[in-house]
């Protein structure tokens, strides 16, 4: 009787549906001919772009922090976001298009949502998509592990953190602390246990009972 009950507890406890985390950050990607969107493979401080090139940069929720993270919802047009600035002898162009996110990317404490915007740098040819940013979009914040944390300023606090996550927000400094995407128990978990410890202690009185003349 006892191993037919744990055996159908611990089957409930697996199958609890597990929670997915999901955090707050500027995700990087890089326009494609048409207007599109790729994920950028490369940090910024190592991606170097070419002349002509666009940088996209979206600040986002997202579970997993991966290729499905929301894209710019700006069309990366080369054409249209440089036309303004003139080409210079020993300069490249890249455009950079900057979406901020939506209300509920930002969480329901945070100050008003800037506007989406666009800008032509006018960089050396060896400048990273870092020091792209940095020319048309300053001040930038990254924490200790140098993880990109703000982009003209916004957010102005946190870096990564856990969406929901308590505690208080890291300071604008400049040096914050890199997320812990560590997470606690599983609630599934923690109630199977409890229900198979109710099990466990119901079947030991029943074989005690059993057992009595």
């Amino acid at each position: 009787m006892l191993l037919p009950l744990l055996g159908a507890v611990l089957l409930l406890a697996s199958a609890a549906p597990a929670q997915a985390a999901g955090y707050r950050y500027w995700a990087f990607w890089r326009g494609v001919e048409g207007g599109g969107w790729t994920f950028q493979q490369q940090g910024p401080a190592v991606a170097v772009p070419p002349d002509g090139a666009v940088d996209g940069w979206r600040f986002t929720l997202s579970p997993d922090g991966g290729q499905d993270t929301a894209k710019p919802r700006t069309a990366g047009s080369f054409a249209d976001i440089c036309a303004a600035t003139p080409a210079q002898e020993g300069h490249k162009r890249v455009a950079v298009v900057l979406d901020f996110g939506t209300a509920e990317d930002a969480g329901s404490s945070a100050a008003a949502v800037p506007e989406q915007r666009t800008a032509c740098a006018s960089v050396t040819p060896r400048a990273s998509s870092a020091e792209v940013l940095a020319a048309v979009a300053p001040p930038l914040r990254y924490d200790t592990n140098g993880l990109l944390c703000a982009i003209a300023g916004y957010p102005k606090a946190g870096c990564g953190e856990q969406a929901g996550a308590a505690g208080p927000a890291a300071p604008d400094n400049g040096a914050t602390r890199s997320a812990d995407h560590g997470s606690g128990p599983d609630v599934g978990l923690i109630a199977g246990g409890a229900l198979v410890a109710v099990l466990v202690g119901g079947a030991v009185w029943q074989a005690r009972r059993r057992r009595r003349p």
